[in-house]
């Protein structure tokens, strides 16, 4: 075996061999077959008497068969990727090549031709099983000893988590990689109809098998997820324990070749598969979730040409909607934010991946009301996404005034200045804090919603009354708000922190055992702002459906075992100063409507006067300025009377407040 592996191993460093090769090889093999089996069938002494004539006649039937190789291109692949694909060519070539033989011998039966031999039926049906076979072996054995001479002792074992069509592209895949990287073992199904069968040569198994005493006995160190199942994979709870447990690292296929495999049964001599990867994954990619479909065509169709303005364009959630909002080709596009650094690193992104998008990057704040003036006064955008926030709640627990000074007053400003220039939309990021506030930043994103929809609401009046008096209603900006729970690797997401406090060793910081979070990947979620931001008619507070909550301890664990770090411990510190254990979409008054999307729902809310909140603001502007914690904290509690401190000194306040109300 070690000879075969070094002669393959030498072959295989040479180039592919060209089609005149393979087609010489193929006529060789026809040539052969004729005289051994006209040997065979007349006797050594009759072949040797007609040595001339049956050498023509093998080489005119080695000519014949250059037709079927022409016509069915059997030396058009590559033989060390030889598939049944190819067989199936070689078997039809054959095929045609012995018609044409049978109708040469008929010829030379009738004609009497004596320099060529007449062959009969049954001479002619050996000859071209015996091709068939030979042109088999001859592929057949050159991929076996490309497999042979590519395999390496440190090829990774593994399962493959999905069978029939999925899996098997993906097993197809991995062993056409060069050299070989991973040694399939079997099939892991949840179809039980192929339990303990045979799928290309390796067993199939099922979840109610023993998977943990297979994996340790076959020494399997990776499951490969099929891109059929992943979405399977990863809201199924069982399945990820089991693997996560038997110590197995979890890879799937990377999501811009994912589409590639979904389609079936791959055309491995078509496919390209020089880009193609497999990734361990993290656990984002485990959290239960479904697939978002999202309207991206009349997404398009508004914001094609458009003038976009995007704030907190350096945030998480701001720069990937500068990147959605940029592959719509817009007309130019303004980005603010005053984050320096990162503002910076948007301005490389844009020039690098959209270098025919005009996109100016300014750095300054949002509540600079004369610079903002100024840039909407230049510019003057057809869309506003507004997505800067102080948005760290012990931060703005400690820091009050500058939560009403950045994110009330700075929306203020940005919404005045939307409609003094004409802006066709604004669209407001919010959050689920925003529900019931139990927290500073909670509570400054509900008066930003309440200012936004009551705005809204004064623009819609005036219009109407315009209409009214018969005159023609001048366009107004629509204001929409989205509203939604944490996002997965946002920057103020507990999954950057809990995988730096497991590289150090530990511990992992949980405040509570029992808090649970809403959790949705960063595009899905400014998918659905830009769906619901450009369909939305104004007005409107669109709740996301976030769907099922995740215990922060168990994501802890899950992140630990992941990495298969080694004695890191959970500590459980306490809810920090206005943190909730569990977060809303929805107050308990509110109830919604659906939409146009069935993740997206209108939320039905109290409706606010303008002229009585934005008087208010303004006063509690002012009271911040004085940077007394108690005074703004106590304002905005004036506002928003749903806003109840917890685990927090302001909880004296509603002690205070709620007294005053008795």
């Amino acid at each position: 075996m070690g000879i075969i592996k070094r002669i393959s191993t030498w072959y295989f460093r040479k180039k592919v061999l060209p089609y005149w090769a393979i087609l010489l090889a193929d006529s060789v093999i026809i040539f052969l077959s004729t005289i051994f089996t006209y040997w065979i069938t007349n006797r050594s002494v009759i072949t040797f008497e007609h040595r001339l004539s049956l050498i023509i006649t093998a080489a005119v039937y080695a000519l014949l068969g250059w037709i079927g190789a022409r016509l069915f291109r059997t030396y058009s692949g590559v033989l060390r990727y030889s598939s049944f694909k190819d067989l199936l060519k070689v078997t039809y070539s054959n095929l045609l090549t012995f018609l044409l033989a049978t109708i040469l011998s008929m010829i030379v039966s009738w004609q009497d031709i004596p320099w060529l031999c007449e062959m009969t039926l049954i001479e002619n049906c050996v000859v071209f099983t015996l091709a068939i076979f030979f042109m088999w072996s001859l592929r057949i054995g050159v991929r076996y000893m490309f497999d042979l001479a590519s395999s390496s002792t440190h090829s990774t074992k593994v399962f493959i988590y999905g069978a029939l069509s999925g899996g098997v592209a993906l097993a197809k895949y991995i062993r056409s990689l060069e050299p070989q990287q991973y040694e399939l073992v079997g099939f892991v199904s949840h179809e039980p109809q192929i339990k303990n069968k045979m799928l290309m040569d390796v067993p199939v198994y099922t979840l109610d098998d023993d998977i943990p005493s297979i994996v340790k006995r076959k020494k399997v160190e990776a499951v490969l997820i099929s891109p059929l199942r992943s979405e399977d994979f990863r809201n199924n709870q069982k399945a990820q324990d089991i693997f996560i447990n038997a110590g197995c690292k979890i890879l799937m296929v990377q999501p811009a070749k994912e589409a590639v495999l979904r389609g079936g049964l791959l055309d491995l001599e078509n496919s390209d598969y020089n880009d193609m990867q497999l990734r361990e994954v993290s656990v984002e990619d485990l959290l239960p979730r479904q697939q978002i479909r999202v309207d991206l065509k009349s997404v398009a169709e508004e914001l094609h040409g458009k003038r976009v303005l995007i704030t907190g364009s350096a945030g998480s959630i701001g720069a990937e909607i500068v990147r959605q909002v940029a592959a719509f080709k817009p007309a130019k596009m303004m980005l603010i934010d005053q984050a320096e650094t990162p503002q910076h690193d948007i301005r490389i992104m844009m020039a690098r991946d959209f270098p025919d998008v005009e996109a100016e990057a300014v750095v300054t704040s949002i509540s600079r009301r004369t610079r903002m003036e100024a840039l909407f006064s230049s510019f003057r955008p057809d869309y506003v996404f507004h997505a800067a926030a102080y948005k760290h709640v012990p931060m703005m627990e400690d820091n009050p005034s500058e939560a009403v000074l950045n994110n009330i007053y700075g929306t203020k400003v940005i919404a005045d200045m939307s409609v003094k220039y004409g802006t066709k939309k604004f669209v407001m990021v919010s959050t689920d804090k925003a529900v019931n506030p139990t927290n500073v930043m909670g509570c400054s994103k509900r008066i930003c919603e309440i200012y936004v929809q009551s705005l809204d609401r004064k623009l819609k009046i005036e219009a109407l009354e315009t209409k009214r008096n018969k005159q023609v209603a001048p366009e107004y900006t629509q204001f929409v708000t989205t509203r939604f729970g944490n996002v997965l690797g946002s920057n103020g997401s507990v999954i950057p922190l809990f995988r730096e406090q497991i590289k150090r060793g530990g511990p992992v910081t949980v405040t509570d055992e029992r808090i649970v979070r809403f959790f949705m990947l960063i595009p899905e979620a400014c998918k659905l702002v830009l769906e619901a931001g450009t369909k939305g008619n104004g007005g409107e507070i669109f709740v996301f459906d976030m769907g099922q909550p995740v215990r922060i301890a168990d994501l802890a664990k899950r992140m630990i075992a992941l990495s298969n770090a080694k004695g890191v411990e959970i500590k459980y510190t306490g809810l920090r100063e206005g943190e909730k254990l569990y977060e809303e979409v929805l107050n308990e008054l509110e109830g919604t409507k659906p939409t146009f999307h069935e993740k997206i729902r209108i939320a039905q809310v109290r409706e606010y006067d303008y002229d009585e909140v934005s008087h208010e603001i303004d006063d509690l502007v002012e009271t911040s300025k004085l940077f007394d914690n108690m005074e703004t904290v106590r304002k905005m509690k004036l506002i928003v009377p749903e806003y109840k401190s917890n685990n927090s000194v302001y909880e004296k306040i509603d002690a205070e407040l709620g007294a005053e109300r008795t």
